[in-house]
């Protein structure tokens, strides 16, 4: 079973970044899509950034467009979420998703995928 390793995290002021990683102990995560989703307490998974397996092409929500940038490492088998200017509102678990093939020109959703890492908190706070 593929599983994926998330590292990052933490709790930090509104204003404030934080970086969150993913990798595996397994498989290429190279060839694979990567979302990252976040789900906030009594709220629904919602994805924030897609890049696809296909072509590289990179997504994000509304929501952290032009504050979050995914990105891959690919010598470290690694795909990374860098966030700034972080809100109150971005106070979620975060989690990493992989798949291939999959496309992040669709709709995005958590039941797209099987393979999972084990979820991260960020806290944003004053």
């Amino acid at each position: 079973q593929d599983r994926l390793v998330q590292s990052g995290g933490g709790l930090m002021q509104p204003g404030g970044s934080l970086r969150l990683s993913c990798t595996t102990n397994g498989f290429n995560l190279n060839f694979w899509a990567v979302v990252w989703f976040r789900q906030a307490p009594g709220k629904g998974r919602e994805w924030v950034s897609c890049i696809s397996s296909s072509d590289g092409s990179t997504y994000y929500a509304d929501s952290v467009k032009g504050r979050f940038t995914a990105s891959r490492d690919y010598l470290r088998n690694t795909v990374h979420l860098q966030m700034t200017d972080l809100k109150p509102a971005d106070t979620a678990v975060y989690y990493c998703a992989a798949e291939v093939p999959y496309s992040c020109s669709g709709l995005i959703k958590p039941g797209d995928f099987e393979t999972w890492g084990p979820g991260t908190q960020v806290t944003v706070s004053s």
